[in-house]
């Protein structure tokens, strides 16, 4: 079988109508939309139709959209800008364990800067415990910062709920949702979001590309300074392919929301299900319903998940074991450790993420070839046999009640 690409939460392949359109406003419509003359003037009509696009797509109003180089920057720009523009009313900021690195990151360093942050747990389906972010909310808070789908687990938060909590206190809502958007329906306003991240290659469109949204009315102050452009809120000449590239891509994701759920829902499903019963000690991680239709993230004992990848790349699948932007590092998944999981178990731990061009044979191929893989890779382990003999017998696809 030809490769079986099934990482879609790290990227997707740029849609081919998506990358024409690029060309062309790389090669023939190459003017600066910051310039009076005709060649801006085109390319300045087709950043604010990319604009009119992008806002759609999640219920907002175009001059709520700032384009971005990306998530990390959407995030950033929303976390500091708000906390920034807001310091005088409060210093405190709630957001969860199991958010992205952006997020976290962007949290730890203002806490550098004396903003206090409360990071509310969640339970061990990853869902967070809206008692424990009521209870967090003081006088101070200013903001409040839920992602919408987590990236590894895939599960899917109240965030219409947080979102009217948020309302009622007087608080701003942001949520990261770059894995959401493309996936399942995100509008803002039925969510109650203040600001959203997005990212224009987790759903077709290409790399460097993404956008802030801000509802009218918030107070936020930019974190880059040097021009004018978008409302000087992200100053800088604007990427023109990028932009109409995430118009196309994110219009045609929208577009086949209807389709794609359910398709790639019941491939999700077939391939837990395949896998779960032909392979011992195995567990699902995250919401068992409740998450992204294209995200499988599982946990194998007695296998390092680094082992088990390249095994599977031998193989012709492309998986991951996590997050992209933390592939480099040896500590287990921040998201599993905070769902309750052991390192010895966190770090054998799988994330397949399905795309719209996967198939039920790419599927099945991977049920086949996975069992054999594990097989091997627990026969090298030294821990297997031992531990494997010292617990309760288990049926296939059980982790439960193991030590």
């Amino acid at each position: 079988m030809d490769k079986v690409y099934l990482d879609h939460s790290a990227t997707t392949r740029t849609d081919e109508d998506v990358a024409r359109l690029m060309v062309e406003y790389m090669t023939d419509l190459y003017g600066n939309p910051s310039s009076v003359h005709s060649f801006g003037r085109v390319t300045r009509k087709a950043v604010e139709e990319a604009r009119e696009k992008t806002a759609r797509a999640i219920g907002a109003e175009p001059n709520e959209i700032i384009f971005t180089s990306g998530g990390t920057e959407a995030d950033n720009l929303a976390i500091r800008g708000v906390a920034y523009a807001n310091k005088k009313r409060g210093n405190h900021i709630i957001t969860t364990s199991i958010e992205h690195h952006a997020v976290l990151d962007t949290c730890k360093s203002l806490e550098r800067e004396g903003f206090q942050v409360t990071y509310v747990p969640v339970d061990e389906e990853g869902l967070i415990k809206l008692e424990e972010l009521k209870k967090a909310i003081t006088d101070q808070t200013i903001l409040i910062s839920v992602m919408h789908a987590n990236n590894e687990i895939g599960t899917i938060q109240p965030i219409r709920e947080i979102g009217a909590l948020a309302k009622e206190k007087g608080i701003y809502f942001h949520s990261d949702t770059v894995q959401s958007l493309g996936k399942i329906p995100v509008n803002v306003n039925d969510l109650n979001i203040d600001l959203l991240a997005v990212s224009a290659h987790k759903f077709y469109g290409p790399k460097g590309i993404g956008c802030m949204y801000m509802r009218k009315g918030v107070r936020l102050l930019p974190i880059i300074f040097g021009g004018a452009q978008e409302r000087k809120r992200r100053p800088g000449t604007e990427n023109v392919p990028g932009i109409v590239g995430f118009g196309m891509a994110v219009e045609k994701a929208v577009s086949l929301l209807n389709e794609q759920i359910p398709y790639q829902t019941r491939l999700r499903d077939r391939l837990i299900s395949g896998i779960k019963e032909k392979i011992d000690y195995v567990q699902l991680n995250g919401h068992p319903t409740q998450r992204l239709p294209n995200n499988v993230n599982l946990s194998f004992r007695f296998i390092e998940g680094e082992s088990l990848l390249l095994s599977l790349d031998m193989k012709g699948i492309a998986a991951s074991s996590g997050s992209a932007c933390t592939s480099g590092s040896l500590d287990p998944s921040h998201v599993l450790l905070a769902i309750g999981l052991p390192h010895e178990i966190a770090h054998g731990s799988l994330r397949m993420t399905l795309g719209k061009d996967n198939t039920e044979e790419q599927i099945d191929y991977v049920i086949e070839v996975l069992p054999e893989i594990v097989d091997r890779l627990r026969a090298m382990s030294p821990l297997f046999a031992d531990r494997a003999k010292a617990v309760i017998p288990q049926k296939k696809g059980c982790c439960s009640n193991v030590q």
